[in-house]
């Protein structure tokens, strides 16, 4: 048995749960300790992970050794692998960030980090629905001690708008379940998908209420309009390092969609084949530019961030929906981009917030902002990045997309994802010139604030991670290219699942 399939999920866990029994009795150095020890396991399982699906091998793990249709399965191949990853990598510099003094302050931290990454790595993993919620709640469940751990004032309130969104979108989960196993007799992904290509027409009705009661829930989180309302205020009030990780939150309903709309509801699927992806398409279209103009309007420059996390999402909705190779490719290869770049940007407006002192990263106040050197050129390189300006990863992922979309819809497709990507350029001059250019002069005697060096080196870590997606386009463009073109075809994914038993078992004596 290939245990590494569970790997992610398991090491987090373990980690957290060490990390639960020491923090009474030991000191923060210690929890760090241990919480980086964790981090290089779960990154030493991930790249193992990478190397066994690299070749386009799917790996099936059944829970308990219970057969597929039994039981629960873990299913791995290059799109969870990738997703796993990209987790991975924006945890490292998130952790490193809020070990620069924050971890203290926050009840439980580094135990409900390590779990929220057992939810993530568990939501990219699962081969069955149902396993699919319970890390969702895995996953949302540590974020609510993340987000609301010593809150007060506005983070209170936006932290229960956001705990109650998500638990309504939790209970229409729950009723999509009941109504797609009542009508299949299963939630296995790969079993559904074969049941849903024989439907009949009665069937199919109801088939097709569950699937878009559970397409709802998957837009909700991924705050596809109009479901976005929780999310700008909800970052923005985050501690930084949890806004940060946040950022990868949007993506696991992204993630959803395309797997189960994709291997589910795809082009094999009988009378509901692909019923999901034409209307998705205008409301992702319509996303980007409600976020744009989001980001053009923000009053503070952690709100301008949340409608860019909106505007990726936006983006990306609109790349899966397209439909063909290229266009999801765009999409894979533009998702760790914006997650990593937006993470950056949490992290600098927080950098910024303390060297503007009372002012904070407010932008209609001109305040002073003593030692603003370095953070104005980290924002110049995030700002670039994100809006998709060259030569950066931004600008590689959108000229992918833009060099994908059908000519039936290339006129106004373009028009919104360059309109805009227009408006979020716009946005972005307008909040530097404010923070960086014109600002009062610093008085005699004012000294910048410290440059905390773990900060600063979490903060051009993510930046780091988008010059290298620009410097090794080629070979990431393949591995995403190999990815749409494995998401397409999930016949090999069905085959493998159905016939994993007598693979994983031992053979009898």
């Amino acid at each position: 048995m290939n245990h590494i399939a569970i790997a992610p999920i398991l090491v987090p866990l373990v980690t957290g749960a060490v990390l639960l029994l020491l923090e009474r009795t030991h000191r923060a150095s210690v929890l760090r300790l241990w919480a980086w020890i964790g981090m290089a396991a779960l990154l030493v399982t991930n790249v193992a992970l990478l190397r066994e699906v690299l070749d386009g091998d799917v790996l099936v793990y059944l829970v308990g050794d219970w057969p597929a249709r039994l039981g629960i399965a873990l299913v791995a191949d290059r799109l969870s692998a990738m997703m796993v990853t990209t987790t991975t990598l924006l945890a490292i510099p998130c952790l490193l960030y809020a070990t620069a003094g924050w971890d203290k302050r926050a009840l439980h931290f580094h135990a409900l980090f390590q779990v929220q990454l057992a939810g993530l790595n568990g939501a990219f993993l699962t081969g069955d629905v149902f396993n699919l919620f319970v890390f969702f709640e895995v996953m949302l469940i540590a974020s609510y001690g993340l987000l609301l751990s010593g809150a007060r004032g506005a983070r209170i309130k936006a932290g229960m708008h956001y705990v109650v969104f998500n638990i309504a979108a939790s209970t229409v989960f729950l009723l999509a379940l009941g109504l797609l196993y009542g009508m299949l007799g299963t939630l296995n992904m790969a079993e559904m998908a074969v049941r849903v290509a024989a439907l009949s027409p009665d069937q199919a009705l109801l088939v097709r209420a569950g699937a878009g009661l559970l397409l709802l829930v998957f837009c909700a989180k991924a705050a596809l309009l109009p479901l976005y309302l929780w999310l700008p205020e909800a970052y923005a009030r985050a501690p930084a390092a949890v806004a940060a990780l946040f950022t990868i939150m949007t993506k696991v309903g992204l993630y959803a969609v395309l797997r189960i709309y994709t291997l589910v509801f795809g082009s094999e699927a009988g009378l509901l084949a692909d019923f999901a992806w034409p209307w998705l398409l205008p409301a992702g279209a319509a996303t980007m530019v409600l976020a744009a103009l989001g980001v053009l309007g923000a009053p503070r420059l952690r709100i301008g961030v949340a409608y860019l996390v909106l505007l990726s999402a936006g983006m990306l909705f609109v790349a899966f929906s397209l439909g063909n190779a290229g266009a999801i490719s765009a999409g894979l290869y533009y998702l760790p981009h914006s997650v990593f770049v937006t993470a950056a940007l949490f992290l600098l407006a927080d950098i910024i917030q303390r060297h503007r002192g009372g002012t904070g990263d407010y932008l209609m106040p001109i305040a002073s902002m003593p030692g603003k050197t370095v953070p104005a050129m980290l924002f110049l390189v995030a700002a670039v990045s994100v809006t998709g300006l060259p030569p950066l990863s931004g600008f590689i992922g959108k000229l992918q997309l833009l060099n994908s979309v059908p000519e039936d819809v290339i006129g106004w497709i373009w028009a919104a994802i360059l309109g805009s990507s227009l408006m979020a350029v716009i946005g972005l001059s307008r909040s530097g010139t404010r923070l960086f250019w014109r600002v009062d002069p610093v008085e005699e005697g004012v000294e910048a604030p410290p440059l905390r060096r773990s900060e600063l080196t979490a903060t051009m870590l993510l930046l780091g991670y988008g010059i290298a997606m620009t410097i090794f386009a080629g070979p990431i463009l393949r591995y995403t290219e190999a990815t749409a073109a494995q998401l397409l075809a999930p016949a090999a994914l069905i085959e493998r699942v159905a016939g994993e038993t007598p693979l994983i078992r031992e053979p009898s004596r």
